[in-house]
C-alpha cells in the first residue's frame, strides 16, 4: 500500500463533517451514518454497504500493518492485519471508499469516547420503510414502539439475529436505527437483520395487510408468556421503556383491524417491569422453543 498523508488537525473540514454524523439532523440530511469498530465496518461491507470514507488511526494502522497477516474473519477486532489488511483496504478503494489516515487527536474527533479501535467508517445507511420490508412469513417479527435508548434497540437487533427472527420494525419514534450507538450495540447486525422504521399507524396497517397476529408484552396481562403462541406468522410487540405500548393497538383490535393478544412475564421482586431488550430476548427464544417443540395434543393450550 502506498503511503497516505496523515490529517493532523481535529478542525479539518473532512473530520468535522464526519463528527457531525453523531447528531441525528446530520444523519437525516445526508443519509450517512458513522460505524465504530472494525467488526462493525466489516459487517456493513458484508451486507453490501460500501463505506464512503474509512478513517484509520495512524498509530493503529502502523501497528496493524506490521503485524502478522491474518484474514478478516480471524482477526479479533474484525479487521485483517499485515498484507491482508493492505489487500482489504485496496479492495475498498477500488469500490470507491476514501481511506483517510488521522493522527490521534484528529481520530479522537470522529471516534466514540474511549472506544478507539482504530477504525471508523462513514456509510450510506438509514432505516428502510415498510414498502421495502419483506420478512419471512414463517418466523416472528419483533415490533418495538418508541424505544428511546440506542443500546436497547441494538441489543434487540442482536437478539433477532441470534434467534433467527424474520426482522424488526421500529415504530412510533424513539431512537434512530442509524444512531452510531445502535450500530455499535447491535455488533453490526443492524446491517443484516431486516429492519424498517415507520409510524404506529403504518405499522398497524402493515400487520393487518400481512395478516400478522400481534402479541403484546404488557406487565398486567393475565396470560403468561409460555401460554401464548409466539412461533410462526406473528408480530411480537414491545413498548417503550417508560410508557409501554400505546392505546392505538387496542383501538385497532377493538375495531377488528388486527388480532391482538397480551402476555406478561412474572415479576417477583420490587421492579414492576423488565428491560425491553431482556423481554425481547425471552419472548424471542420462547418462540424458538415453540417452533421446535412437538405439537400439543388436540384441544390443549399452546405450549
Amino acid at each position: 500500500m502506498s503511503p497516505r498523508p496523515t490529517i493532523t488537525s481535529p478542525s479539518n473540514p473532512r473530520v468535522r463533517a464526519a463528527a457531525t454524523l453523531r447528531d441525528a439532523p446530520a444523519r437525516r440530511a445526508s443519509g450517512l451514518a458513522l460505524v465504530d469498530g472494525g467488526r462493525e465496518v466489516r459487517r456493513a461491507v458484508a451486507a453490501g454497504i460500501v463505506p464512503v470514507e474509512l478513517f484509520l488511526d495512524a498509530a493503529w494502522l502502523a501497528s496493524a500493518l506490521e503485524a502478522e497477516s491474518a484474514p478478516a474473519a480471524d482477526a479479533a477486532d474484525g479487521l485483517p492485519a499485515g498484507r491482508a489488511l493492505e489487500a482489504w483496504l485496496a479492495e475498498l478503494e477500488a469500490r470507491g471508499t476514501a481511506i483517510v489516515v488521522l493522527a490521534p487527536a484528529a481520530f479522537a474527533k470522529v471516534a466514540f469516547g474511549d472506544r478507539n479501535e482504530g477504525c471508523v467508517g462513514v456509510v450510506p445507511f438509514r432505516g428502510r420503510t415498510l414498502a421495502d420490508f419483506a420478512p419471512r412469513r414463517d418466523r416472528p417479527v419483533l415490533i418495538v414502539e418508541g424505544v428511546e435508548k440506542p443500546g436497547n434497540l441494538g441489543a434487540i437487533l442482536r437478539t433477532a439475529d441470534a434467534a433467527g427472527l424474520a426482522g424488526v420494525i421500529a415504530c412510533g419514534g424513539g431512537t434512530d436505527p442509524a444512531n452510531p450507538a445502535t450500530i455499535r450495540a447491535s455488533l453490526g447486525t443492524v446491517f443484516s437483520v431486516p429492519l424498517a422504521s415507520a409510524t404506529v399507524e403504518e405499522t398497524l396497517a402493515w400487520c393487518a395487510a400481512d395478516g400478522r397476529r400481534v402479541v403484546a408484552a404488557c406487565p398486567d396481562a393475565p396470560l403468561p408468556w409460555h401460554a401464548v403462541r409466539l412461533a410462526g406468522h406473528v408480530a411480537i410487540l414491545l413498548g417503550s421503556e417508560a410508557e409501554g405500548i400505546s392505546g392505538a393497538w387496542q383501538a385497532a383490535a377493538d375495531a377488528g383491524r388486527i388480532a391482538l393478544e397480551r402476555t406478561s412475564l412474572p415479576m417477583h421482586g420490587l421492579a414492576d417491569s423488565l428491560n425491553v431488550a431482556a423481554t425481547a430476548a425471552i419472548l424471542a427464544y420462547e418462540s424458538v422453543r415453540q417452533a421446535h417443540a412437538p405439537p400439543p395434543p388436540s384441544g390443549s393450550p399452546p405450549p
